[in-house]
């Protein structure tokens, strides 16, 4: 089998859209080639014949009417009817959807975006070998790289995302495997350069673009090898889906395919059907949701209770020229901080009523978290500081309800957190 760090980059053409970054003439649709809205629309439908809404398979396994026909299906990493877990209609059709979406040959999908995460990994590097990865990252990753990566000898060196050079500068020739990025990160919504970050030659490297979605940015059209996605946020987007997504050339989904079949974290069939359908209505709900988080952010960046919002395409969002360069739309995505550090982070959250506590995100719901009690309470106070999480950081997902509802809950939910006792 070919050495995957040999793997030369997938380049694609995509689309820019006008509701994000400044247009780039790589991304503008060619004759005959439809843009990425209507793909996400038309594609996926292999399995569905002629009906309009994607087939569920939702059998384990299936016939092999010939011991020939078993044995090759047993061996084949695009088995579309065999065991679920090597292979299944509905999950295939998901699979192929992200691959057009992302400009990609292949994609394989995982019953988490932590399955997904764990199996590139897991699945790419071994004892002895050395990964490159950024501070600011999802706790679990995080997790998964300083706990369990050690276990198996494998070797972290972090870097901060936001300097130029830094992913370069820590690579060891000849030892380092990966090279992993998360963008927009974690979350406090820091960016990673994507053109200097597929410019380095070598590992493989790979990105989490869980934040953007397909239709936010493309990461494999700048010479990134590998685009991991938890699923279950953005892309499904309905808050009914646990499902995780790997997107790259064919060679490297080749490799992966052994170790994701052994480890078993595969898409359930009816989460990939709820995949699909998410990603149907992705643009419009997206559209809505980036415009809202742009009018909340506004709203933030003037209130006394609240200081340091990050928001991609806010001006004063301190990476905002590279978000215009690099994303088409901004996201659902913002953070804040309170000034009242933990107690005001607690009261805030206890005090919405549209908006909702809850660690998710991407769905029609308005979503707020509170890092420090909740998604990165595993970390160190130190490991939160050094990823720019305080006491005070307040993570939203922006969702479709009305914008008048989500000022004012915000506005008295803000006030709230300057007065816990109230």
């Amino acid at each position: 089998m070919a050495d995957p760090a040999d793997h030369p980059p997938v380049v694609d053409e995509g689309v820019a859209d006008a509701v994000g970054g400044d247009p780039d003439p790589r991304t503008a649709p060619t004759t005959g080639r439809p843009h990425r809205e209507t793909t996400a629309v038309r594609g996926g439908r292999s399995g569905s014949g002629e009906a309009l809404a994607p087939v569920l398979w939702a059998s384990s396994t299936f016939v092999t009417p010939t011991v020939a026909d078993g044995r090759r299906l047993a061996t084949s990493t695009t088995a579309e009817r065999f065991y679920s877990r090597h292979g299944n209609p509905t999950t295939a059709d998901f699979e192929s959807l992200v691959a057009e979406l992302e400009g990609a040959e292949c994609a394989r999908a995982f019953s988490s975006g932590m399955g997904a995460i764990s199996a590139v990994l897991m699945g790419l590097c071994s004892a002895g070998d050395h990964v490159v990865a950024q501070r600011q990252l999802y706790a679990g990753t995080q997790l998964l790289l300083q706990t369990v990566c050690p276990r198996f000898h494998i070797d972290v060196t972090w870097v901060d995302a936001t300097e130029p050079g830094a992913f370069a500068a820590a690579v060891e020739p000849g030892r380092t495997v990966v090279v992993f990025a998360e963008t927009p990160a974690n979350p406090r919504l820091d960016l990673v350069d994507l053109e200097e970050l597929g410019a380095i030659a070598g590992p493989l490297t790979v990105v989490d673009s869980t934040f953007a979605t397909p239709l936010g940015q493309r990461p494999l059209e700048y010479g990134i090898d590998l685009v991991v996605h938890s699923a279950t946020k953005g892309m499904a987007g309905h808050n009914d889906a646990t499902l995780g997504v790997v997107a790259g050339s064919r060679e490297l989904l080749d490799w992966l395919w052994s170790f994701a079949v052994l480890q078993g974290a595969c898409a359930s069939p009816f989460d990939a059907w709820n995949g699909i359908r998410g990603l149907r209505t992705l643009a419009v709900r997206l559209d809505r949701q980036c415009a809202s988080a742009a009018a909340l952010a506004e709203v933030l960046e003037v209130h006394p209770a609240v200081c340091d919002v990050r928001y991609p395409g806010s001006p004063n969002h301190p990476q905002h020229d590279l978000a215009r360069r690099q994303m088409d739309r901004f996201g659902s995505m913002l953070t804040f901080d309170l000034v009242g550090g933990m107690d005001a982070g607690v009261a805030f959250v206890e005090a919405v009523e549209v908006l909702q506590p809850a660690s998710s995100l991407g769905g029609p719901e308005t979503l707020v978290t509170h890092p420090a009690s909740t998604t990165h309470v595993n970390l160190s106070p130190e490991e939160r500081s050094a990823n720019g999480i305080g006491d005070g950081t307040i993570r939203m997902s922006v969702g479709l309800e009305h914008i008048d509802d989500l000022i004012a809950d915000l506005t008295n939910a803000l006030e709230a957190s300057g007065d816990p006792a109230r």
